[in-house]
């Protein structure tokens, strides 16, 4: 166990930021599942900037690495454009 009290001030920093981090992880995971689950395209483009913008903020807080980003983003976009 940490003696020094600016070690566990970190231990409890890192504890919040881990939960925050698996928080918005998981919400932008459904957000993406809702996104692909959808079948009209004007839905679809409507919803996509909302989504891209929530993988934007995950690789910007460095929670995911910034290439996955792209390739999600990429990913989705094409989809929607399948449409």
């Amino acid at each position: 166990m940490a003696h020094h009290s600016a070690t566990k001030k970190s231990i409890r920093k890192s504890a919040k930021r881990r939960l925050e981090n698996r928080y918005y992880g998981k919400t932008t995971r459904n957000a993406m599942r809702r996104l692909r689950a959808i079948e009209e395209k004007g839905e679809a483009e409507k919803s996509l900037p909302e989504v891209i913008s929530m993988i934007d903020k995950l690789a910007k807080k460095n929670v995911i690495h910034k290439n996955k980003a792209a390739n999600l983003k990429s990913k989705l976009t094409k989809k929607v454009t399948s449409l």
